[in-house]
């Protein structure tokens, strides 16, 4: 059993955690509730005995107190952590990571007897226990990390956030594991950001909140509060997750999205086409024949119909500017000078430079050698 009693942890003049008080019997599923920051993994680190801040209060397994010794000391006293993000040994095998977490005193001598039980717990741990821990995929990863924090023969497991990164499918694999791990008599303290399942399988929950236990209850309980469904499972105050909101309740974006279910199917409207001889009044050929025509008594000629004369007159008007710019542009590109190219002045190639080679001497030695008996000099 284990039993926390007023733990207070603090960073400096930050506190963590302040008179958090839990209990976990053998056996036993416990799960702690709270959103990101509220303290959770500081929790399951101040038990383990790996926190780095200062802490104060009481932990007792069995009677005997653990808070302030050694993690190896703690692991001799019972209490398992499997932390946030695995830490197994990426490059030694299955069967290797396994056999590590029997290293303590307390597990050496039933090692065989937790390798087999930890085997039948995870199936898929017996088939690949030869296998390189880092080639397996995050869901076996995760069965690793727990079968070795169970081959130390522990009273209390720990878990921090295990189906972190997990798909849905193997967070459902993970959780039916550890309702056989509690079928063996350990007891687990599970920190879990999936509150439906985690509540799911849990006798006892408390809501963890800005470093206060707020709130304690049965998982049945607290997974039908409505304030905790609303926090921590999405939902609006029934057990099933679902909010059921009468015809008064409905909001005025619920009414829209109804009306415009409830309508009938949209029909497209057909509209018939006019081609331009409808809309101008006659024939494009006869306005174009019109307009080019200069005399005056064809451009006043009377219209057919006020909007036929408003159309004709608009596209004498655009006609006569496209004319206007054309000739401009004619005549601008007739007043436009040509520049002559000049030819091109060979410049003078300059005389090419003798090469010059410096050859480097080397300094003459002479060696001059003394006969033997006399003071003359002769060249060896």
């Amino acid at each position: 059993m284990l039993e926390v009693r007023n733990l207070s942890v603090a960073y400096g003049q930050h506190r963590a955690l302040e008179n958090v008080s839990i209990k976990i019997d053998k056996g036993e599923i416990v799960v702690i509730l709270g959103a990101n920051g509220a303290g959770k993994s500081t929790l399951l680190r101040a038990i383990s005995g790996i926190c780095e801040g200062q802490h104060s209060g009481d932990v007792v397994v069995d009677g005997h107190p653990i808070l302030g010794l050694s993690s190896d000391r703690i692991v001799e006293g019972g209490v398992a952590l499997v932390p946030e993000g695995r830490g197994i040994f990426g490059d030694l095998t299955v069967r290797e990571n396994l056999v590590l977490g029997a290293y303590a005193n307390r597990a050496r001598d039933d090692e065989a007897a937790n390798l087999e039980r930890v085997m039948s717990l995870f199936p898929k741990l017996g088939e690949r226990q030869n296998q390189i821990a880092r080639t397996m995929s995050g869901g076996e990863q995760q069965m690793v990390a727990i079968g070795r924090a169970m081959m130390s023969n522990p009273q209390i497991l720990m878990l921090d956030e295990p189906s972190l990164g997990l798909s849905p499918l193997l967070c459902k694999e993970l959780f039916q594991s550890l309702t056989e791990v509690r079928k063996a008599g350990i007891g687990i303290l599970l920190v879990e950001q999936n509150a439906k399942q985690s509540l799911a399988i849990a006798d006892r929950g408390y809501l963890l909140e800005n470093a206060h236990i707020v709130h304690e209850d049965s998982a049945q309980k607290l997974a039908s509060d409505p304030a905790v469904q609303k926090a921590y499972l999405g939902a609006g105050g029934t057990a099933s997750g679902a909010a059921k909101k009468g015809s008064a309740e409905k909001s005025a974006e619920d009414a829209v999205i109804a009306d415009v279910v409830t309508r009938q199917p949209f029909r497209q409207r057909v509209v018939p086409r006019r081609n331009a001889d409808d809309l101008l009044g006659q024939s494009v050929d006869a306005l174009v024949a019109s307009a080019s025509v200069k005399s005056a008594p064809t451009l006043s000629r009377p219209k057919a119909s006020s909007t036929a004369g408003s159309h004709e007159a608009r596209l004498k008007t655009m006609i006569a500017e496209i004319e206007t710019a054309a000739a401009g542009a004619r005549q601008k590109r007739r007043l436009q000078p040509v520049r002559m190219q000049s030819p091109e002045v060979p410049v003078p190639k300059e005389p090419k430079k003798p090469v010059v080679v410096e050859v480097y001497r080397a300094p003459r030695v002479e060696v001059y050698r003394r006969r033997e008996g006399s003071n003359e000099f002769e060249r060896d």
